[in-house]
């Protein structure tokens, strides 16, 4: 007894590659994604890692211009070595632009630091504020009340990079 089977001769229609391809191509997008969402977020971390350092250089220069103050005998203000007065050329330092366009490289003090990573040296500027008398009617018990100088303490640092500048003030009295 002869047996035949039928042949059955399907053509290849390739839907089983389609899918296979439309799924790797989703895979890739989503791959694609997670690495520029991952870069975008390490860039974020160096920037804020680099504005951190600037920050504390900055804060140290700060307590190196008070600790400056604290010194016994000050020199005259003269307006050169980051010692500057209200003769000052154009002083405003109320207004932050002022300190955009202050001449850190030629006048102001530098302060050692221990930071290795900072692209430049911290940098700091004392502007003596003019006197405060005290006013009228002091108390009958204390008597006159001394002079008061008041000094503002300007400092500037960078950090990693001359991109993150970070400048802050303090204001101190002795």
């Amino acid at each position: 007894m002869n047996v035949y089977y039928k042949k059955h001769h399907f053509g290849q229609r390739g839907a089983t590659l389609i899918v296979a391809l439309i799924l790797l191509l989703i895979l890739t997008v989503i791959g694609v994604a997670g690495m520029q969402d991952t870069t975008l977020q390490e860039k974020m971390v160096g920037n804020m890692r680099d504005r951190n350092l600037a920050f504390q250089a900055s804060e140290s220069a700060l307590l190196g211009g008070e600790k400056y103050l604290q010194s016994a005998v000050l020199p005259v203000f003269a307006n050169s070595g980051g010692l500057i007065n209200d003769t000052y050329a154009n002083l405003q330092p109320g207004n932050p632009a002022f300190w955009d366009s202050y001449p850190w490289s030629t006048n102001a003090r530098t302060y050692a630091t221990q930071f290795s990573e900072l692209s430049a040296a911290p940098l700091y500027v004392i502007e003596e504020i003019k006197t405060m008398v005290a006013p009228v009617g002091e108390s009958m018990k204390f008597g006159a009340l001394k002079e008061i100088k008041s000094y503002r303490v300007t400092a500037r640092a960078q950090g990693g990079t001359t991109d993150a500048v970070v400048i802050l003030q303090s204001t101190y009295r002795r």
